[in-house]
């Protein structure tokens, strides 16, 4: 997996949100309407992860009705057990479940039924990691089942000003969990503004459910707030990036390695970056706008870098 590979795989970039609640758990509106919403703002697809709690008869909501040709949803939930660092529950994203999914069984933990929900076939996800207070120990128990962590969450942002989760996904890339990608999603509730904020990119022949899942566990995918990415390609140690107007197009890795191009006006659209600095590593590309929105392409790994880190 490169971040570069959702560039040149073939089909086409949709834009999904998987990270969704209804009425059927603590949402405020019922399923129909939550699909109905996301298709109204141009989504291509959605998955709705209601908390999958005894609370809540441990839901995993029917969207099957809400689909149509110009709009798919993906079943799925999201899964809760004891306990992270905190002393708290664990909320891990499954976007892909079967309808037929086991509830947790008596005294399971996290590991145990994020890996249930991975070898269901669901892409897993550790949600909000900086809401919840993760640390690099609660990072390291799940990376073994996870797909991708979270780096960013709107509804977080909204409520308590924790919607990045970049720095955990850092730390276990620079740990050598090479096969994390990283995705961006609202957490919306629809109780306040809190959809539209983040979404993710995923390269596809078809918007389906299983190719859209297929994608995603491929890391052929990006995140954005709203800058869209164009193309990365690398040119002998240069990193080429095309994408719609930046201000900054940046890209990070290891410690405070970075390389920058700026433009006051707001005005980029292409940057060649030096990986000279990143050789043998690992790095992101991120590029913010003039209103600060960000993009987020997966983790790129220049030459001599390796994917299999784990």
């Amino acid at each position: 997996m490169d971040g570069r590979e959702a560039f040149t795989a073939p089909g086409r970039f949709w834009r999904g949100n998987i990270h969704t609640h209804s009425d059927r758990s603590d949402g405020a509106l019922p399923p129909g309407e939550v699909c109905g919403h996301y298709r109204a703002m141009g989504y291509d697809f959605l998955c709705l992860s209601d908390h999958f709690l005894p609370a809540y008869d441990f839901p995993i909501t029917d969207t099957n009705a809400f689909r149509g040709d110009d709009f798919t949803t993906i079943l799925g939930a999201e899964i809760h057990a004891p306990k992270n660092s905190q002393g708290e529950i664990w909320h891990v994203l499954a976007c892909g479940l079967p309808a037929d999914f086991d509830p947790p069984f008596p005294d399971e933990q996290m590991e145990s039924l994020a890996a249930r929900a991975r070898d269901a076939g669901a892409f897993v996800g550790i949600a909000h990691p900086q809401w919840s207070s993760l640390t690099i120990e609660d990072g390291r128990a799940l990376a073994g089942s996870a797909d991708a962590v979270e780096i960013w969450n709107t509804g977080c942002a909204l409520e308590t000003a924790r919607g990045d989760g970049t720095a955990l996904f850092d730390q276990l890339l620079n740990e050598g969990h090479r096969h994390l990608t990283g995705y961006a999603t609202d957490d919306a509730h629809l109780k306040i503004p809190d959809s539209g904020g983040g979404w993710m990119m995923v390269k596809s022949e078809s918007n389906k459910p299983a190719a859209l899942l297929e994608a995603m566990k491929a890391g052929r995918y990006y995140s954005s707030q709203g800058p869209a990415i164009k193309s990365i390609d690398q040119d002998g140690e240069s990193l080429r990036v095309h994408c719609s107007e930046a201000r900054t197009i940046t890209i990070v890795g290891r410690g405070s390695r970075a390389e920058t191009a700026f433009s006051e006006a707001g005005s980029l659209t292409r940057a060649e970056l030096s990986l000279k600095r990143f050789a043998g590593d690992w790095c992101r590309l991120v590029i913010a706008d003039g209103d600060g929105r960000l993009a987020w392409s997966n983790p790129i790994f220049p030459a001599g870098s390796s994917a299999a880190g784990d």
